[in-house]
This record gives structure tokens, sequence and C-alpha cells, in this order.
């Protein structure tokens, strides 16, 4: 078996299958295997903490978690970092998204998510609960009072990538669009990314990247991908994921993640 200290996982498209499920039972029966080895088990998503957390009811203390694509990064009970976007940043990015009416935005604080009244439909609150489960109506994103992590905006499926575009050129400076495409964007404070969230906790633990091992199927898993010793993109991943990993593993509907595991852990 290999030294593998780390195992970071991305949870859409990755961990669970497509029907948001995963075989309890036989993560259990991994993660003890881990346990015993001294390897830590990392949720690395660019989801809310609060929705990952419920994702491991009942066992969430014993893992560690890269929320908000690297903007929450905790240590089982520790917060270990929190993004903070500047006051000014943050409504330069809401005057430029409101520039753009098919851009359905939410703003991702500390405390909650925020949806703006008026800007988007109940429909797309209640979608958006789903990966947010702490999820609010505000009139006004200037007007909230919370730590600001990220933005997530939505946009036409077709045109992911010239939003993505668009975002880099006129927000250059101030945040980095990352996204897994199919119409989600994600936009960070420079520098913090699931690669970023993965170092902080590989410093902590007194380990290398080279005994890390990470899954993902997105562009925004590229850079964890590429940080850690043995990477692994999904069947389903897109080929730009596919190029920068070692190995593919079966689709996230094959439980493609827990048959490597198995395998690398030689369960």
């Amino acid at each position: 078996m290999k030294d593998i200290k780390l195992v970071a996982v991305d949870v859409d498209g990755t961990f669970v299958r497509s029907d948001y499920t995963y075989d309890v039972k036989r993560f259990k029966r991994i993660l003890e295997r881990m346990k015993e080895v001294g390897c830590q088990f990392v949720i690395a998503s660019g989801n809310q903490y609060y929705q990952l957390r419920d994702l491991f009811p009942g066992y969430h203390e014993e893992l560690s978690f890269v929320a908000e694509n690297g903007a929450y990064v905790k240590d089982k009970t520790e917060v270990l970092f929190n993004a903070n976007m500047d006051k000014k940043v943050v409504d330069h990015v809401i005057d430029v998204c409101r520039e753009y009416p098919d851009i359905k935005n939410v703003l991702c604080g500390k405390e909650s998510a925020y949806c703006e009244r008026g800007s988007v439909d109940q429909a797309f609150f209640d979608l958006t609960s789903i990966y947010y489960h702490r999820l609010k109506w505000v009139d006004d994103f200037k007007e909230v009072d919370d730590q600001i992590l990220k933005f997530a905006p939505t946009v036409p499926v077709e045109e992911t990538y010239d939003y993505y575009d668009m975002f880099r050129e006129r927000l250059k400076g101030e945040i980095e669009p990352t996204t897994s495409g199919h119409g989600s964007v994600d936009l960070i404070v420079p520098g913090c990314h699931k690669a970023s969230g993965l170092k902080r906790l590989v410093e902590r633990w007194h380990i290398t990247p080279e005994q890390c091992a990470a899954f993902g199927d997105g562009g925004n898993d590229i850079e964890m991908l590429q940080y850690v010793g043995e990477s692994y993109a999904m069947d389903n991943a897109g080929e730009d994921v596919k190029k920068v990993a070692k190995h593919v593993c079966p689709s996230n509907d094959e439980d493609g993640v827990l048959c490597a595991l198995e395998e690398l852990l030689e369960i």
C-alpha cells in the first residue's frame, strides 16, 4: 500500500451519484480502514460547509472540510481559515453582475448564503437550497452584514465559458473565476482554491503533497489534482481534468471513488 495520509474528494459528480446518494456502509468500512492506517478524509467542494456536513450525519466531526472552493477550511471541529472578501470588491462584483440579466447570483457568507429579492425567483431559491442549507432572502446584497467568502453566479449553460472569460477580464486582480461547467461559476479570492485549502491541512498535519490523493471531475478540481501525489479524474470528468490526473477511475454513478479507495487501501 502506498503511504497515503490524506484523501480529498470533490462531491458533485465525484463522490456522490447523480441522485446525490452514496454507499454509506461501504464508505464507513473505508473510513475505518483509513483510521487504522492514519489517513485523513477531506471533503473538498465548492458547496457550503453546512450542506457538506449534512451529507455525513453523525460522523462529520471525524472528517475535515475544504468548503466553498477553499474559502472555508475546517479540521474536524476546528475552523482553520475563512476567506474575507474586501467590501469594495464585493460591491464591484455586485455591480458587474447586475449588468447581466442572465446572471442569477448567490452571495456566500460565513454565516449563510443569500439570494436577492427581485433578481431571482422562488424556484431558483429552492434549487439553490439543495446546495446551500443555510440560505436567506435579502433585499440588497450590498446591505448584507456577514464575512463574504465568495460569489456563486449561475449563468446560461451554453455560455458558461463566455461568462468565465468576462469575469476574468473585468474583475482581474480582485477575484478569480473558477468553474465546474454546466452554468456554475464561483468568484473567489485570488489564490483561494481547493489546493490552497489542502495545503493548510497538509502543513497542519506535517505531511507532504506526495502523501495525498485527490478525486475530481471539474475545472475547479484541477489545482487540487495538480497539488497531490496521486490524482484521480472520474470517468465522467472533462478532458481538461483527465489530462492533469495520473489516474482515471470509474464514474461517480459507478462509485468510482470507493472503488479506487478500496484498491488504494488494499481492502
